[in-house]
């Protein structure tokens, strides 16, 4: 199994883009530079491509995307839909599965003390419970094709079990062919081949959680803005709440907040099933993040924004009074998000309602 095919966010730096995808690079960039992000590990590119490769995908690929017409809406939706199918028909190489599986038995175990007892460690594995994590894409790409393309490929919370990780993990690979990825591809005349990547990261079950912007991106101010609500971030990622949202300048003073009624919250239940739950008024209307938090959160936005040299969007999450920093990327204006309208009947927001009033 090659050397390079599993990857973890610790051994990643910024310069890994091409090993690991602009997304993970950077978590292992922020990792290693001391800000709270959950442990994961990363399936490679190298990794998929010898998936793809090794099962004859590729050619089928390329010969479905050499077709593709960009101007027909339809065509593409059919390409993908294709594409997509065929992925979750094929059987993932075992050695492959087989790393895999071994990387994500490593979570929660403390191997420095379990060097020298091999059997101990076995036993540990077979007896814990497997835990939750969320699988997400992480493209080679620049800043820029990062934000144009945020949100338009698929990923999944609340994983558990190994079966149903391969399962994800495929599906986030077919999801890299959604009908705006291919026409992504088509349009830039780029190869999707050795571009992708899956991160694995342990799941935060959180009890808050949302965004920041460490420059307000509709204002020409240098003002924080934070964008949070209960449970987990999907919840303001997929447009379902309207989210809290709280201005602070750069001497994390707060300057203004607009508390709304967030009448649901994405949660874990006890069975381990991911649910939208409806919140009691005097919970839905109450202020999700106390003013320690929201100072918390704008520090790491100024520092994360320092360490870049560029303002930053921030996912957060919060679990037993503990701040994790889900991912990071660079604001970015782009304008191509009516040209991509079209292609699959969907414009994709992302919560951005901040008021400059």
């Amino acid at each position: 199994m090659g050397e390079n095919y599993i990857k973890w966010v610790n051994d990643l730096k910024k310069n890994h883009e091409n090993l690991a995808g602009s997304k993970a690079a950077n978590l292992g960039e922020i990792f290693n530079a001391g800000f709270p992000v959950p442990q994961a590990f990363i399936i490679t590119t190298e990794a998929l491509s010898f998936f793809i490769n090794s099962s004859n995908l590729n050619e089928k690929i390329n010969e479905i995307l050499k077709e593709v017409n960009v101007n027909n809406p339809s065509n593409i939706q059919k390409a993908s839909k294709e594409i997509k199918e065929m992925i979750m028909l094929t059987k993932m190489p075992k050695t492959l599965e087989d790393s895999i599986i071994e990387a994500y038995d490593h979570f929660n175990i403390d191997l420095k003390g379990l060097k020298e007892s091999p059997g101990a460690l076995a036993i540990l594995k077979s007896a814990r419970e497997p835990v939750f994590v969320s699988v997400r894409p992480s493209a080679v790409c620049s800043d820029v094709e990062e934000e144009s393309l945020a949100g338009l490929r698929d990923s999944f919370i609340n994983v558990k079990g190994n079966y149903d990780l391969i399962e994800k993990i495929k599906s986030v690979l077919a999801s890299f062919f959604n009908p705006r990825s291919i026409y992504h591809y088509k349009k830039r005349g780029q190869n999707f081949e050795n571009n992708i990547a899956i991160i694995v990261q342990k799941m935060i079950n959180s009890e808050k959680s949302g965004v920041v912007f460490s420059t307000n991106p509709v204002c020409t101010n240098e003002n924080i803005l934070i964008e949070s609500g209960y449970g987990q971030g999907e919840a303001i990622t997929s447009g379902k709440i309207t989210p809290d949202q709280a201005f602070l300048d750069k001497e994390l003073e707060i300057i203004k907040e607009n508390i709304s009624d967030k009448k649901l919250a994405i949660i874990r239940t006890a069975s381990g099933q991911t649910k939208t739950a409806e919140l009691k008024d005097e919970i839905s209307s109450s202020r999700t993040l106390k003013t320690h938090e929201l100072k918390q959160l704008a520090d790491y936005a100024i520092k994360l924004e320092s360490y870049y040299k560029n303002p930053q969007c921030i996912e957060f999450a919060i679990e037993n009074n503990e701040f994790y920093i889900i991912q990071t990327r660079p604001i970015t204006k782009t304008n191509n998000e009516k040209q991509m309208q079209d292609i699959d009947g969907q414009l994709l927001t992302t919560g951005l309602g901040a008021s400059c009033n």
